[in-house]
């Protein structure tokens, strides 16, 4: 398969109220994707007051209530999906997403980058960078703040990702346009799939900003949401875009010079 059809599902969760948040987000999904990136946290929200309040609402990957309807909704629309939720293993807590595919299997990523009160409240990712074959391709994960580190995005694409895969609940307005750069330097599809609406429970109100999108590897937008409504936006990813060859003497990856590069 080089060509498939793909979804950011651009949602407005209402805070701890998992039914409606999956369901809502699950009803979103087209009946006719290979693909769907569904928000950060999409089940949840995202504002937390404290680590108890998000240990309550977190669920184990993926015997949790919200990853089993995941796997199930994933095996009935024939379609792979990629959603962030509130990991609980242990006593330790994940900011993290599950990729459920059709056939019932599963992968999980948990967040590196932590931005501001997630300090507080999870522990950092430990499972580092991975790509995972799905849909007929190659899919990285990351997490929203993730897209501020050009290196999550390159250590992905270096992995063998074609589609970087990104739940996110954006409220900095850089990422949008930041995550154009991520694909034209890596040759990469990238899917942020971002939340509308506002939280305010500890403190300042949070605005999130919405323009959840789909970026080609030559910078293309090929499809985006509004900064205001709960609405998915499809797009058709031809994988062999993808390929690492700039110009007739160029390659992306042959032409490195890692050995100048101060890390």
């Amino acid at each position: 398969m080089t060509k498939i059809r793909a979804a950011a599902v651009q949602t407005s969760p209402k805070f701890g109220d998992v039914d409606h948040n999956v369901t809502s987000g699950l009803n979103a999904i087209p009946k006719s994707c290979d693909l769907a990136v569904l928000p950060e946290l999409f089940s949840t929200g995202y504002q937390f007051r404290s680590r108890q309040e998000a240990w309550g609402l977190a669920e184990e990957i993926p015997t949790g209530a919200t990853c089993v309807r995941l796997l199930a909704a994933a095996a009935r629309l024939n379609t792979t999906i990629v959603a962030g939720l509130a990991e609980r293993q242990g006593q330790k807590l994940f900011n993290s997403c599950i990729l459920a595919r059709p056939d019932g299997s599963w992968e999980r990523y948990r967040k590196i980058h932590l931005f501001w009160d997630e300090k507080t409240i999870f522990e950092p990712g430990d499972l580092g960078f991975s790509v995972h074959a799905a849909c007929g391709t190659r899919l990285g994960l990351m997490i929203c703040y993730d897209w501020i580190y050009p290196e999550s995005a390159r250590t992905l694409a270096l992995a063998g990702a074609s589609v970087l895969c990104h739940p996110s609940n954006l409220i900095l307005p850089h990422c949008p346009q930041s995550m154009i750069t991520r694909c034209v330097e890596n040759k990469v599809f990238g899917i942020t799939a971002n939340r509308v609406g506002s939280e305010q429970r500890t403190g300042a109100a949070l605005e999130f900003i919405g323009l959840s999108r789909i970026i080609d590897p030559g910078g293309k937008v090929l499809a985006t949401c509004s900064r205001e409504k709960a609405e998915t936006v499809c797009a058709e990813l031809d994988i062999e875009l993808t390929d690492k060859q700039v110009t007739p003497r160029n390659h992306l990856w042959d032409d490195r010079r890692p050995e100048f590069y101060k890390l």
